[in-house]
């Protein structure tokens, strides 16, 4: 049988305050100070051990500026003692309700629960938050970076994306500055981090490999007399005969915009092996490149590669964005004005739509298969009558991601500019590279053109 609650005054002092979900206690001078004028004015809530001491449920905040101000007496409802859990769970939620939680209450919370043995499913039903926002949460609590993160103020989200980067001290000092300086952009940069990382880790991996065959690699070759290193495809022996793979004594690893990297047969020393170039080099014409590079085309051809990567980066966090947004229950507002406008200016987005992506994007289950016909929307379509409207969107979002490439902010065109509107209407962040498609022009100017 459950006990009658008691209000007891008891010494403040003498109340132990367990691990609270807000541990910034919030003691301004003006709430001891009234505490100290008028005392403990709602009733702590609170439960007596078998061991006879008093455990503060709810009610630390109260409990401690009453003990900083010196009152000897403060009201306490003693009631009988919850499950762990459920204390703290009913304090969360409490404390969510009144909007008094921080991010990094919340996620010290959720991680005491787990600490405890609440799984993430269960903390959100008793929370009211999804399980993926709990989840990350409580991955982010789990990394250093991410706590220290969330100590500093930042958002679970900034936190995770800290924790997923730690140990990388470049790639730390980068988001932290994005967070400071331009937290719109975090994702983006994040994803460009992410993709950076991938190709290094897979350079190192084909580096390795390279050299436990005994490989040597070289950091650069050419085509012409004025080369160290010259390309076997560029080099013929000493009876003129074209130099083939077997006469190569060492490799030059390349990589692309993609962040993909091939090797190149080389001959390294190739004048004291007695091998020549095939071809010598000359003007060609006001198209061809006589001599190395200036600074500043070196500096032009850096901005290209980049602002290409930075295409490729912002197409994963585009399309992560229009996934996410067909996956809330709500139809984005303005959809069938987006669509109609997209098939009767832009014919393109239904003829030429990639079906696996629409298919990611609306969130359909399918095996990855390459046979001829094989269409993954129109058998998720073909299989429910339910939610029209949001493979519509994907099926015209599909479209017009096909049409962007790596290059296109180098010629923006009134198709993309039109996509690229629509979502940032419907919430999305564009990128810089991005930014530079939408500032080409004005739809009005376009049309006048």
């Amino acid at each position: 049988m459950t006990a009658t609650p008691v209000l007891e005054m008891l010494d403040p002092a003498t109340l132990n305050v367990d691990v609270n979900v807000r541990k910034d206690a919030a003691l301004t001078a003006d709430f001891v100070a009234s505490i100290a004028e008028h005392g403990v004015m709602e009733p702590v809530i609170a439960h007596r051990k078998d061991d006879g001491t008093v455990h503060v449920l709810m009610g630390q905040r109260r409990t401690r500026a009453a003990v900083e101000a010196g009152r000897t007496l403060v009201p306490v409802m003693i009631i009988d003692s919850p499950e762990e859990a459920e204390r703290i769970v009913t304090q969360v939620v409490e404390n969510i309700q009144r909007a008094e939680l921080t991010e990094a209450d919340e996620a010290e919370a959720y991680h005491q629960l787990s600490l405890i043995g609440v799984s993430a499913g269960a903390i959100a039903k008793k929370t009211g938050r999804t399980k993926s926002s709990v989840e990350s949460a409580l991955k982010a609590k789990s990394s250093d970076a991410g706590a220290a993160a969330l100590g500093k103020g930042w958002s679970i989200d900034e936190a995770l994306l800290l924790a997923e980067f730690e140990g990388d001290e470049d790639a730390t000092e980068e988001l932290e500055s994005v967070i400071r300086d331009e937290p719109d952009q975090l994702h983006h940069v994040a994803q460009r981090l992410r993709d950076r990382r991938e190709s290094a880790a897979a350079l190192a991996a084909l580096t390795a490999e390279l050299v436990a065959q005994g490989k040597t690699i070289v950091d650069d070759a050419g085509h012409y007399a004025d080369e160290d290193n010259l390309y076997v495809t560029a080099a013929k022996r000493a009876d003129g005969e074209p130099a083939t793979e077997d006469d190569a004594n060492a490799v030059l690893i390349t990589t692309d915009y993609r962040g993909e990297h091939r090797t190149h047969a080389v001959i390294s020393g190739w004048q004291e092996l007695g091998f020549a170039p095939k071809y010598e080099r000359h003007g060609g014409g006001s198209q061809a490149q006589k001599g190395p590079m200036t600074e500043e085309q070196k500096a032009e051809r850096k901005t290209l590669i980049e602002r290409n990567k930075a295409m490729l980066s912002a197409e994963v966090v585009r399309r992560d964005f229009v996934t996410g947004l067909l996956a809330k229950k709500q139809v984005p507002k303005g959809w069938q004005y987006f669509t109609v406008h997209a098939l009767t200016h832009h014919p393109e987005t239904v003829s030429g739509y990639d079906a696996k992506v629409a298919a990611g994007m609306v969130g359909a289950k399918f095996d990855d298969t390459d046979r001829w016909g094989w269409n993954p929307l129109r058998e998720h379509v073909a299989k429910s009558t339910a939610r029209p409207e949001f493979s519509m969107i994907a099926l015209v979002c599909a479209g017009y991601e096909k049409t962007i490439a790596k290059d296109s902010w180098r010629s923006p065109s009134q198709t993309h500019r039109d996509y690229l509107d629509q979502l940032v209407a419907w919430g999305y962040t564009v990128s810089e590279v991005e930014k530079i498609i939408l500032d080409s022009g004005t739809p009005a100017e376009n049309e006048a053109a």
